[in-house]
């Protein structure tokens, strides 16, 4: 691994850090009601909210939404995640923290050669909290412009009742 390698990495391990240690407080638009009312589920997504640190956070409307227009969804989870609960479909699959919370090394050529600093990307982890910290050192680390993190994360999605593709 070249030195330029290891700064990186242990530039996104700090941000990461920062971000998981913070106290920020990140829009909850898009909470699930957990009442026995019949609930609607829009389809028009609130507009990206900026967060400190150069990333928006999005609801799952606007994930939807930009899905659809074919903006790259990352899915950052661990493997068994994806095989327990499938994925969004049309996503792009690399784990990002390991079982041990390192960061897999692996993330950032992998990251790089799926997207460019200057092309949208939308993040998705188990609830929004790997996806916080990702986005931030993403956007910090590596100079991406247009990061947005998934807010619930795929259990959000999933209360929703939004679709999910098995993964293979």
């Amino acid at each position: 691994m070249t030195k330029l390698n290891h700064i990186i990495i242990f530039g996104f391990l700090l941000s990461a850090m920062t971000a998981c240690n913070a106290n920020t407080k990140t829009d909850s638009s898009a909470a699930v009601n957990t009442s026995n009312k019949k609930e609607t589920v829009s389809t028009k997504g609130a507009e990206p909210i900026p967060q400190p640190g150069g990333y928006s956070n999005i609801d799952n409307a606007k994930l939807k939404e930009l899905t659809e227009q074919g903006v790259l969804l990352v899915d950052i989870r661990l493997k068994e995640e994806w095989q327990q609960t499938g994925i969004v479909e049309g996503s792009k699959t690399i784990t990002f923290f390991d079982r041990t919370g390192n960061i897999n090394p692996n993330f950032v050529p992998e990251f790089t050669a799926l997207a460019k600093p200057d092309q949208p990307v939308m993040l998705i982890c188990r609830t929004g909290n790997r996806t916080q910290a990702a986005s931030r050192a993403i956007a910090e680390q590596l100079g991406y412009k247009n990061v947005m993190n998934v807010t619930n994360g795929i259990t959000g999605w999933m209360a929703e009742k939004r679709p999910v593709s098995s993964y293979n």
